[in-house]
């Protein structure tokens, strides 16, 4: 990550509430395609996420506890801010000196950028402020948010334009809010939020992912990008519903991250 740091772009995606065995089904059945594109044929990793909620989960991730792999570690990580005794921090790493990654990449020269999507990222509160004051430039509004149904092309529009404006090295995070409850306006008579409703948004979000695409297509330098939910849901299952709850449907996510290169550079 050090090498990568030095040279790349930087892109963070959550996908707020997104289930593992959804995004999972929906990649096997092909109902993905632009994510089945550029996730390939090893899909999506199962993961174990850091927190069961929004806040706390986002907190971890500037941190650099990203989701780790369902699997017994210790699992090296991508990302750090220094502490002693740390035992997921190699050489491989990139460690900051800062108490959180993203004023670390500030430092580096990064310009940082959010494009909030829930409630957590709204900015009209003390409490909707903290996440988004990690950026130098934050952004939210009713379009972006978990009442828009166009939500995510709104939110990837505005990336194309941030990325547009920046042509230093960026990091641009983007919370995806449209598989976050209330979720039914997708499936057209549905007037409750459900495990189909959950899957029939994130094929509205797949419909959008050319829009990011696009913006990375224009960028000077190849962008590592990650993408990943910050926990799932519970739709029933044992009578759990919701999340902030540690029940398998919420703390087991789906994540990927792939290293997107521009053709003008694949081609140079």
């Amino acid at each position: 990550m050090n090498a990568i740091v030095a040279t790349h772009d930087l892109l963070m995606i959550t996908l707020d509430t997104l289930r593992y065995d959804v995004a999972r089904e929906l990649f096997e059945t092909g109902r993905t395609p632009n994510l089945c594109a550029w996730l390939g044929q090893e899909g999506w990793q199962e993961r174990h996420t850091p927190a069961s909620f929004t806040y706390a989960a986002h907190h971890a991730f500037f941190a650099g506890f990203l989701p780790t792999l369902a699997t017994p570690g210790p699992h090296p990580r991508l990302f750090a801010a220094r502490f002693a005794g740390s035992t997921t921090s190699t050489p491989d790493t990139c460690v900051f000196d800062t108490p959180d990654i993203v004023s670390g990449l500030k430092a580096r020269g990064f310009h940082t950028a959010c494009i909030g999507g829930v409630g957590f990222f709204n900015g009209q509160t003390a409490l909707g402020k903290v996440l988004p004051a990690f950026f130098e430039e934050h952004h939210w509004s009713s379009e972006l948010g978990v009442t828009h149904p166009d939500s995510t092309r709104h939110q990837l529009v505005l990336a194309r334009a941030i990325f547009e404006r920046s042509p230093q090295q960026t990091f641009l995070f983007i919370n995806i809010s449209a598989l976050h409850q209330p979720n039914a306006h997708y499936l057209p008579g549905r007037h409750q939020d459900d495990i189909h409703t959950h899957a029939a948004a994130l094929e509205y979000v797949d419909a959008q992912m050319p829009l990011l695409f696009e913006a990375l297509e224009q960028r000077p330098r190849p962008t590592f990008c990650m993408i990943f939910a910050d926990h799932g849901t519970a739709y029933g299952e044992q009578g759990f519903s919701g999340h902030r709850l540690s029940h398998p449907s919420v703390m087991t996510v789906p994540y990927a991250h792939r290293i997107y290169t521009p053709h003008a550079l694949k081609e140079g």
